[in-house]
């Protein structure tokens, strides 16, 4: 009894030095936040924290403490509050509770807490200036009271009062269009991502229970053999040793051609989110020829595929429709890079999934705004399917329908790559399967447009996969970055 108690003792004072370490590093965090950073917290909070309490926070040290008592954060979970901190954009304070922003990143889709609503909301205050909100509050003088607001204040009070709310947002549109029509988009893209929410599939019983005297047709392992062989047959295996190599090709100088800044944007998304998923990534910059025509001789019998999965290959360059540009200027057809992989060519990929994403024009370069650039140079009327090669398992992913160019960043990256890094990191975890991910793709792209609101893109995918192609679900997010 006395060896028990003394265990108990231990274990109890363990746990109150975790807690005291905790509080620490929760003290440091708000020694370092200002008051408006602590009016983006409270506003972010609502919802998870009663107001009568919300309306009592002083500090983010009463915020944090109803937080804990709520047991929304605690010592072995703090990571709503790193979500809390990423969201006001207080990256350098995640290291007080051992995440870095990527890590954030990752985690968003599967941990996140904060709806889009709230989310959409705060990235519209943080667009209203000092004019934009004079201007709101001239607009909604019927609607809120006459007294000293900020843009947070501002949107907090129309929400308490039902103006506007998570299916409800025209008052904002309509207040948006006349003071701030940039921030329209915002609207736009929360509208568009709630329509495409869908239901959260019921819970897979094993059994249901049978009515008394009945027996059981097939046990519980007949039905687990029965499961794991129709999986078998309608989705490509994802179990093997390693998930496989990911290659970026990624030109952004040109002996001859411009240069397409904003691509290692492209790049380094493309690594991080197929590293997430377990790819072994290999990025190689201004890519000629010659260093070409050895990469894809390197993959073609890389003895890693017999233990692989899958196999990836992004292209970042310029373009014609069915060919892409070396930085040397030498146009090669993309039917020729995936030819390497068939199975007669890539014996050790034979039956796996060959996803090839490319992001290049497919069509003329025409005039556009100062921050948004073509992938262009000429076009040739073919098919997509022409770049395919005939045997099952590939996938082409183009950033562009035929006969027409895609649009580029030069800051922020192309359209096509980052609506795909999005949608792999948000659906995924949901077990999406890569067509539906693809459709999610297209859908974002196709409504995007250009600053002055004249340029549009349309991705395109052409494929020959014979089963559907679900990346399983990273259990370790935090271990893969």
């Amino acid at each position: 009894m006395m060896a028990t108690s003394q265990d108990q003792s231990l274990g109890s004072s363990s746990d109150e030095n975790c807690q005291l370490r905790f509080r620490e590093k929760l003290l440091a965090i708000d020694l370092e936040l200002k008051f408006q950073d602590v009016e983006s917290l409270k506003f972010l909070c609502i919802g998870f924290i009663p107001q009568n309490k919300m309306e009592k926070c002083r500090s983010a040290l009463h915020l944090f403490d109803y937080l804990m008592t709520g047991e929304i954060i605690s010592v072995k979970d703090p990571f709503f509050l790193a979500e809390l901190l990423y969201t006001i954009k207080q990256n350098y304070l995640l290291r007080h509770l051992g995440y870095t922003k990527k890590q954030v990143e990752c985690l968003l889709p599967i941990r996140g807490k904060l709806s889009p609503f709230r989310k959409l909301l705060y990235e519209l205050s943080e667009g209203i200036d000092e004019e934009n909100l004079k201007d709101i509050i001239f607009l909604l003088a019927d609607k809120i009271p006459k007294v000293s607001m900020s843009p947070l204040s501002l949107l907090a009070y129309l929400e308490k009062n039902t103006e506007i709310d998570e299916d409800n947002v025209i008052l904002l549109e309509k207040v948006f269009k006349k003071v701030a029509p940039f921030l329209l988009r915002k609207i736009e893209n929360y509208k568009r991502e709630k329509a495409a929410q869908e239901v959260t599939p019921p819970v897979d019983k094993e059994t249901e229970s049978l009515p008394q005297g009945q027996e059981e047709i097939f046990t519980p392992s007949d039905i687990k053999l029965f499961r794991g062989a129709l999986t078998e047959t309608i989705m490509y295996r994802m179990d093997r040793k390693h998930r496989g190599h990911c290659i970026i090709i990624n030109n952004h100088s040109f002996t001859s051609l411009k240069d397409r800044p904003g691509t290692h944007r492209d790049a380094e998304c493309l690594k991080l989110v197929f590293e997430w998923l377990g790819f072994t990534a290999h990025k190689y910059d201004d890519v000629t020829k010659g260093v070409m025509d050895k990469i894809l001789q390197e993959y073609k019998s890389h003895p890693g595929h017999a233990d692989g999965d899958c196999f990836v290959f992004c292209i970042l360059t310029h373009g014609e429709f069915g060919a892409v540009y070396s930085s040397d200027g030498v146009l090669i057809p993309i039917r020729s890079i995936m030819h390497h992989f068939t199975a007669q060519q890539c014996p050790g990929l034979a039956h796996k999934p060959k996803l090839f994403f490319i992001q290049a024009c497919q069509g003329p370069e025409v005039q556009t705004s100062v921050l948004t650039e073509a992938d262009a140079q000429n076009s040739k009327h073919l098919s997509l399917m022409d770049s395919v090669p005939t045997e099952a398992d590939f996938l082409l992913g183009l950033a562009t329908v035929p006969g027409y160019m895609s649009f580029r960043h030069i800051r922020d990256g192309s359209w096509y790559i980052q609506s795909l890094c999005n949608h792999l990191k948000k659906l995924v975890p949901r077990q999406e399967d890569i067509l539906s991910i693809l459709t999610a793709v297209n859908n974002d792209v196709s409504q995007q447009v250009n600053s002055d609101g004249t340029l549009r893109q349309m991705p395109q995918p052409a494929f020959t996969l014979r089963r559907k192609l679900v990346f399983p679900v990273p259990q370790n997010a935090l271990l893969l970055l």
